[in-house]
Protein backbone atom coordinates (compact mmCIF):
# COMPACT_ATOMS: atom_id res chain seq x y z
CA UNK A 1 0.00 0.00 0.00
CA UNK A 2 1.46 3.68 -0.86
CA UNK A 3 1.02 6.27 1.52
CA UNK A 4 1.80 9.47 0.20
CA UNK A 5 1.29 13.04 1.77
CA UNK A 6 1.14 16.19 0.00
CA UNK A 7 3.16 19.02 1.70
CA UNK A 8 4.53 22.54 1.58
CA UNK A 9 4.77 24.98 4.55
CA UNK A 10 3.93 27.22 2.07
CA UNK A 11 0.21 27.59 2.00
CA UNK A 12 -2.22 28.68 -1.30
CA UNK A 13 -0.43 26.32 -3.97
CA UNK A 14 -3.55 24.53 -4.89
CA UNK A 15 -2.17 21.72 -2.65
CA UNK A 16 -5.81 20.74 -1.63
CA UNK A 17 -7.17 20.47 -5.03
CA UNK A 18 -4.49 18.50 -6.09
CA UNK A 19 -4.97 15.83 -3.57
CA UNK A 20 -9.04 15.91 -4.38
CA UNK A 21 -8.19 15.30 -8.24
CA UNK A 22 -5.30 12.77 -7.63
CA UNK A 23 -7.50 10.61 -5.16
CA UNK A 24 -10.32 10.69 -7.98
CA UNK A 25 -8.10 10.16 -11.17
CA UNK A 26 -6.37 6.84 -9.11
CA UNK A 27 -9.89 5.38 -8.61
CA UNK A 28 -10.75 6.13 -12.16
CA UNK A 29 -7.25 4.01 -12.74
CA UNK A 30 -8.66 1.14 -10.68
CA UNK A 31 -6.58 1.33 -7.30
CA UNK A 32 -8.37 1.11 -4.13
CA UNK A 33 -8.14 4.76 -3.22
CA UNK A 34 -8.69 6.36 0.76
CA UNK A 35 -8.01 9.92 1.15
CA UNK A 36 -7.52 11.58 4.62
CA UNK A 37 -7.64 14.85 5.40
CA UNK A 38 -5.37 15.44 8.49
CA UNK A 39 -5.95 19.23 8.08
CA UNK A 40 -7.57 21.29 10.60
CA UNK A 41 -9.17 23.80 8.26
CA UNK A 42 -10.83 20.44 6.33
CA UNK A 43 -10.85 21.93 3.34
CA UNK A 44 -10.15 18.55 1.08
CA UNK A 45 -13.29 17.06 3.16
CA UNK A 46 -15.58 20.26 1.81
CA UNK A 47 -14.58 19.44 -1.61
CA UNK A 48 -15.47 15.60 -1.23
CA UNK A 49 -18.98 16.34 0.51
CA UNK A 50 -21.71 18.77 0.32
CA UNK A 51 -22.98 21.14 3.42
CA UNK A 52 -25.49 18.96 4.70
CA UNK A 53 -23.03 16.15 4.40
CA UNK A 54 -20.77 17.89 6.74
CA UNK A 55 -23.39 18.83 8.86
CA UNK A 56 -24.53 15.46 9.16
CA UNK A 57 -21.31 14.53 9.92
CA UNK A 58 -20.06 16.95 11.99
CA UNK A 59 -22.54 16.95 14.87
CA UNK A 60 -23.25 12.67 14.87
CA UNK A 61 -20.93 12.53 18.06
CA UNK A 62 -19.60 9.08 16.34
CA UNK A 63 -15.94 8.24 15.02
CA UNK A 64 -17.08 10.12 11.75
CA UNK A 65 -13.71 12.11 11.65
CA UNK A 66 -9.83 12.18 12.24
CA UNK A 67 -10.73 14.51 15.25
CA UNK A 68 -13.35 12.10 16.94
CA UNK A 69 -10.87 8.84 16.07
CA UNK A 70 -7.99 10.71 18.67
CA UNK A 71 -10.62 12.43 21.28
CA UNK A 72 -10.41 9.37 23.68
CA UNK A 73 -6.41 10.17 23.65
CA UNK A 74 -7.22 13.36 24.23
CA UNK A 75 -9.08 13.47 27.09
CA UNK A 76 -6.37 10.65 28.50
CA UNK A 77 -9.69 7.79 28.52
CA UNK A 78 -8.53 5.54 25.93
CA UNK A 79 -7.18 4.80 22.69
CA UNK A 80 -8.01 5.45 19.13
CA UNK A 81 -10.91 5.07 17.84
CA UNK A 82 -11.96 2.91 14.64
CA UNK A 83 -12.40 5.50 11.45
CA UNK A 84 -15.67 5.48 9.98
CA UNK A 85 -15.23 6.00 6.26
CA UNK A 86 -17.09 7.72 3.96
CA UNK A 87 -17.70 5.70 0.63
CA UNK A 88 -17.45 8.33 -2.33
CA UNK A 89 -17.37 5.18 -5.04
CA UNK A 90 -16.38 1.62 -5.11
CA UNK A 91 -12.97 2.66 -4.87
CA UNK A 92 -12.57 5.71 -3.09
CA UNK A 93 -12.93 6.50 0.40
CA UNK A 94 -12.77 9.21 2.98
CA UNK A 95 -11.34 10.23 6.42
CA UNK A 96 -13.05 13.24 6.88
CA UNK A 97 -11.31 15.99 8.50
CA UNK A 98 -12.91 17.96 11.45
CA UNK A 99 -12.06 21.59 12.28
CA UNK A 100 -11.39 20.59 15.89
CA UNK A 101 -8.71 18.78 14.97
CA UNK A 102 -6.47 21.76 16.15
CA UNK A 103 -7.18 20.80 19.78
CA UNK A 104 -4.71 17.74 18.97
CA UNK A 105 -1.87 19.95 18.27
CA UNK A 106 -1.12 20.16 22.16
CA UNK A 107 -1.03 16.20 22.93
CA UNK A 108 1.08 15.97 20.43
CA UNK A 109 3.87 18.29 21.17
CA UNK A 110 3.75 17.41 24.75
CA UNK A 111 4.21 13.58 24.00
CA UNK A 112 6.82 14.01 21.77
CA UNK A 113 9.93 14.74 23.92
CA UNK A 114 8.36 11.90 26.53
CA UNK A 115 8.35 9.51 23.91
CA UNK A 116 12.55 9.49 24.52
CA UNK A 117 12.05 8.18 28.02
CA UNK A 118 10.01 5.26 26.50
CA UNK A 119 6.53 6.36 27.42
CA UNK A 120 3.84 3.96 26.48
CA UNK A 121 1.27 6.66 26.16
CA UNK A 122 3.27 9.06 24.25
CA UNK A 123 3.79 6.54 21.14
CA UNK A 124 0.30 5.95 21.38
CA UNK A 125 -0.49 9.80 20.31
CA UNK A 126 2.17 9.82 18.07
CA UNK A 127 1.19 7.13 15.86
CA UNK A 128 -2.05 7.88 16.32
CA UNK A 129 -2.86 9.32 12.50
CA UNK A 130 -0.74 5.88 11.44
CA UNK A 131 -3.24 3.70 12.93
CA UNK A 132 -6.36 5.26 11.71
CA UNK A 133 -4.70 4.90 8.36
CA UNK A 134 -3.92 1.38 8.74
CA UNK A 135 -7.51 0.43 10.26
CA UNK A 136 -9.07 2.72 7.35
CA UNK A 137 -6.57 0.94 4.87
CA UNK A 138 -7.85 -2.50 5.98
CA UNK A 139 -11.38 -1.70 5.94
CA UNK A 140 -10.86 -0.56 2.06
CA UNK A 141 -9.02 -2.66 0.70
CA UNK A 142 -6.24 0.26 -0.08
CA UNK A 143 -3.92 0.18 -3.25
CA UNK A 144 -3.35 4.47 -2.19
CA UNK A 145 -4.08 6.35 0.64
CA UNK A 146 -3.40 10.28 -0.12
CA UNK A 147 -3.11 12.73 2.69
CA UNK A 148 -3.13 16.59 3.04
CA UNK A 149 -2.15 18.63 5.62
CA UNK A 150 -1.96 21.86 6.55
CA UNK A 151 0.83 24.62 5.73
CA UNK A 152 2.81 24.41 8.41
CA UNK A 153 5.55 22.94 10.33
CA UNK A 154 3.78 21.66 13.75
CA UNK A 155 2.89 18.76 15.97
CA UNK A 156 0.26 17.67 13.63
CA UNK A 157 1.77 17.57 10.55
CA UNK A 158 5.06 15.76 12.28
CA UNK A 159 2.98 12.99 13.23
CA UNK A 160 1.28 12.95 9.71
CA UNK A 161 4.42 12.43 8.05
CA UNK A 162 5.45 9.87 10.29
CA UNK A 163 2.71 7.35 8.72
CA UNK A 164 3.82 8.45 5.43
CA UNK A 165 6.04 6.40 3.29
CA UNK A 166 6.59 8.89 0.43
CA UNK A 167 6.23 12.73 0.47
CA UNK A 168 4.79 14.77 -2.70
CA UNK A 169 5.51 19.03 -2.39
CA UNK A 170 3.15 21.12 -4.36
CA UNK A 171 5.07 24.30 -5.64
CA UNK A 172 3.68 27.30 -6.92
CA UNK A 173 6.42 29.29 -9.16
CA UNK A 174 7.10 32.02 -6.39
CA UNK A 175 9.59 33.20 -3.71
CA UNK A 176 7.30 31.69 -1.27
CA UNK A 177 7.40 28.38 -2.47
CA UNK A 178 11.20 28.36 -2.28
CA UNK A 179 11.31 29.63 1.20
CA UNK A 180 9.30 27.33 1.88
CA UNK A 181 11.31 24.73 0.58
CA UNK A 182 14.52 26.17 2.16
CA UNK A 183 12.37 25.38 5.65
CA UNK A 184 10.82 22.52 4.64
CA UNK A 185 14.40 20.16 4.12
CA UNK A 186 16.12 20.76 7.61
CA UNK A 187 12.83 20.31 9.42
CA UNK A 188 12.23 16.94 7.65
CA UNK A 189 15.76 15.88 8.50
CA UNK A 190 15.42 16.76 12.02
CA UNK A 191 11.84 14.99 12.26
CA UNK A 192 13.80 12.02 10.75
CA UNK A 193 16.74 11.84 13.32
CA UNK A 194 14.64 12.54 15.97
CA UNK A 195 11.80 9.59 15.48
CA UNK A 196 14.53 7.03 15.44
CA UNK A 197 16.23 8.29 18.76
CA UNK A 198 12.81 7.62 19.89
CA UNK A 199 11.83 4.45 17.93
CA UNK A 200 15.51 3.01 20.08
CA UNK A 201 13.77 4.31 23.04
CA UNK A 202 10.39 2.73 22.41
CA UNK A 203 9.14 0.14 25.13
CA UNK A 204 7.24 -3.21 24.13
CA UNK A 205 3.99 -2.25 22.40
CA UNK A 206 1.39 -4.23 21.18
CA UNK A 207 1.22 -2.16 18.17
CA UNK A 208 3.71 -1.37 15.63
CA UNK A 209 5.51 1.56 14.72
CA UNK A 210 5.96 3.35 11.54
CA UNK A 211 9.48 4.08 10.36
CA UNK A 212 8.67 7.17 9.33
CA UNK A 213 11.45 7.50 6.16
CA UNK A 214 9.81 11.06 5.09
CA UNK A 215 11.12 9.63 1.73
CA UNK A 216 10.72 13.10 -0.79
CA UNK A 217 9.68 11.96 -4.09
CA UNK A 218 9.52 14.66 -5.80
CA UNK A 219 7.55 17.75 -6.67
CA UNK A 220 4.52 19.56 -8.62
CA UNK A 221 4.76 22.66 -9.98
CA UNK A 222 1.10 24.53 -9.66
CA UNK A 223 -1.08 26.76 -11.72
CA UNK A 224 1.45 29.03 -13.90
CA UNK A 225 0.09 31.09 -16.32
CA UNK A 226 1.04 30.70 -19.98
CA UNK A 227 1.22 32.65 -23.23
CA UNK A 228 2.56 31.30 -26.26
CA UNK A 229 2.58 27.78 -24.67
CA UNK A 230 5.53 29.34 -22.66
CA UNK A 231 5.52 30.24 -19.04
CA UNK A 232 4.94 34.14 -18.67
CA UNK A 233 8.20 36.19 -17.61
CA UNK A 234 7.09 36.63 -14.20
CA UNK A 235 6.86 32.97 -12.97
CA UNK A 236 10.01 32.04 -15.28
CA UNK A 237 12.18 33.63 -13.15
CA UNK A 238 11.35 31.57 -10.02
CA UNK A 239 10.06 27.91 -12.10
CA UNK A 240 14.40 28.45 -13.12
CA UNK A 241 15.43 28.60 -9.58
CA UNK A 242 13.08 25.57 -8.43
CA UNK A 243 15.17 22.16 -9.57
CA UNK A 244 18.61 23.75 -8.09
CA UNK A 245 16.29 24.93 -4.54
CA UNK A 246 14.78 21.82 -4.57
CA UNK A 247 18.08 19.84 -4.74
CA UNK A 248 20.06 21.81 -2.19
CA UNK A 249 17.34 21.83 0.53
CA UNK A 250 15.20 18.75 -0.02
CA UNK A 251 17.89 16.30 -0.91
CA UNK A 252 21.24 17.99 0.29
CA UNK A 253 22.82 17.46 -2.99
CA UNK A 254 24.77 20.14 -5.68
CA UNK A 255 22.49 21.86 -8.03
CA UNK A 256 22.53 20.85 -11.96
CA UNK A 257 22.73 24.16 -13.45
CA UNK A 258 21.54 22.45 -16.68
CA UNK A 259 18.40 21.61 -15.23
CA UNK A 260 15.01 23.09 -15.39
CA UNK A 261 11.59 22.22 -14.54
CA UNK A 262 10.54 20.09 -17.84
CA UNK A 263 13.29 18.28 -17.73
CA UNK A 264 14.07 17.22 -14.22
CA UNK A 265 13.36 14.33 -12.74
CA UNK A 266 11.74 15.21 -9.86
CA UNK A 267 9.44 17.34 -11.31
CA UNK A 268 6.17 15.25 -11.88
CA UNK A 269 4.40 17.61 -13.37
CA UNK A 270 4.02 21.79 -14.67
CA UNK A 271 0.09 21.79 -14.36
CA UNK A 272 -1.26 24.67 -16.04
CA UNK A 273 -4.21 27.25 -14.41
CA UNK A 274 -7.74 25.64 -15.96
CA UNK A 275 -8.99 29.17 -15.59
CA UNK A 276 -12.94 28.71 -15.67
CA UNK A 277 -12.95 24.90 -15.12
CA UNK A 278 -12.94 24.98 -11.30
CA UNK A 279 -15.90 27.35 -10.72
CA UNK A 280 -17.79 24.62 -13.02
CA UNK A 281 -16.21 22.08 -10.93
CA UNK A 282 -16.77 23.33 -7.56
CA UNK A 283 -20.32 24.28 -8.64
CA UNK A 284 -20.74 20.43 -10.21
CA UNK A 285 -19.49 18.83 -7.28
CA UNK A 286 -17.05 17.12 -9.07
CA UNK A 287 -13.42 16.93 -10.35
CA UNK A 288 -12.76 19.10 -13.58
CA UNK A 289 -11.55 16.09 -15.49
CA UNK A 290 -15.28 14.70 -15.24
CA UNK A 291 -17.21 17.72 -16.21
CA UNK A 292 -19.85 17.19 -19.31
CA UNK A 293 -21.61 19.32 -21.35
CA UNK A 294 -24.86 19.53 -18.84
CA UNK A 295 -21.76 21.38 -16.73
CA UNK A 296 -21.17 23.84 -18.81
CA UNK A 297 -18.21 22.30 -20.23
CA UNK A 298 -18.81 23.21 -24.30
CA UNK A 299 -16.68 24.44 -26.60
CA UNK A 300 -13.31 25.53 -25.33
CA UNK A 301 -14.19 23.95 -22.21
CA UNK A 302 -14.69 20.61 -23.42
CA UNK A 303 -11.27 20.52 -24.80
CA UNK A 304 -9.63 22.17 -21.55
CA UNK A 305 -11.18 19.00 -19.72
CA UNK A 306 -9.98 16.52 -22.08
CA UNK A 307 -6.27 17.79 -21.23
CA UNK A 308 -7.06 18.32 -17.74
CA UNK A 309 -7.79 13.88 -17.50
CA UNK A 310 -4.69 13.98 -19.48
CA UNK A 311 -2.53 15.71 -17.55
CA UNK A 312 -4.06 13.89 -13.97
CA UNK A 313 -3.74 10.76 -15.59
CA UNK A 314 -0.05 11.32 -16.43
CA UNK A 315 0.56 12.57 -13.15
CA UNK A 316 -1.01 9.65 -11.10
CA UNK A 317 1.12 7.26 -13.05
CA UNK A 318 4.10 9.49 -12.52
CA UNK A 319 3.79 9.48 -8.83
CA UNK A 320 2.62 5.20 -8.61
CA UNK A 321 6.00 4.63 -10.25
CA UNK A 322 7.92 7.02 -7.88
CA UNK A 323 6.51 5.72 -4.68
CA UNK A 324 7.45 2.50 -2.72
CA UNK A 325 4.60 0.43 -1.84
Amino acid sequence: MKTIVFFNNKGGVGKTSLVYHLAWMFAELGKSTVAIDLDPQANLTAMFLTEDQLEQLWKSGRANTVFECVQPLIKGIGDVATPHLQTLTSKLSLIAGDLRLSKFEDALSERWPKALDGDEAAFRTLVAFARIIGSGASQATADVVLMDVGPNLGAINRSALLAAKDIVIPLGPDLYSLQGLQNLGPTLREWKVGWRKRIDAAPSLNFKLPSGPMHAAGYVVMQFGMRDRRPVKAYQRWMDKIPSTYREAILQALPEVSLTVQNDPMNFASLKHYQSLMPLAMEAHKPMFFLKAADGAIGAHADAVKRCFEDFQQLAERISKATSS
